[in-house]
């Protein structure tokens, strides 16, 4: 079995200010009707972020890719109760809980490059862009619910699967 050291995602994981944040963004996504930013979401992002980055043959750490799915999205909370963009709010929360961590200033560095970037289309670094495809790829239009109801343009939802 491969066994891939995740111990700075676990720390992360069960940090009890991480779990307070993850569970006040499922309390506010609980009616909602379109995608959900819950932990399927992050990991989803993970995996499909490892299989792009393996495709590009870059060297990252599964430990950096997998702590920054799960932080990338962690202030939807602080969005929904005060109206802070909730990748600055997330930025503030995993400043703190990366403290915690024994990640290197440069890998924290990448980390929060990864979650100030991830809705920018336009970023040219590589390894933003594929965190930003990674994000928009584990959402499953193609299975929704919602679609008909979805503000993303058909150009943007995925209609098929695709990696």
């Amino acid at each position: 079995m491969l066994d891939i050291d995740l111990k700075n995602t676990n720390i992360i994981f069960s940090n009890k200010t991480y779990q307070k944040h993850l569970k006040e963004i499922e309390n506010f996504e609980k009616e909602r009707y379109f995608c959900r930013h819950d932990l399927s979401h992050f990991l989803d992002v993970a995996r499909i972020f490892t299989i792009l980055i393996q495709r590009e043959k870059l060297d990252i750490k599964f430990d950096i890719i997998y702590s920054a799915a799960l932080l990338h999205d962690i202030g939807r909370a602080l969005e929904y109760k005060d109206g802070i963009s909730h990748d600055l709010a997330s930025i503030q929360i995993a400043k703190e809980l990366l403290k915690e961590t024994s990640f290197t200033k440069e890998e924290i560095k990448i980390i929060i490059s990864l979650i100030e970037n991830h809705r920018n289309k336009t970023y040219t670094n590589s390894l933003e862009s594929l965190f930003y495809k990674a994000d928009k790829l584990s959402r499953e239009c193609f299975n929704c619910k919602a679609i008909g109801l979805c503000k993303w343009s058909d150009e943007k939802k995925n209609l098929k699967i695709k990696i």
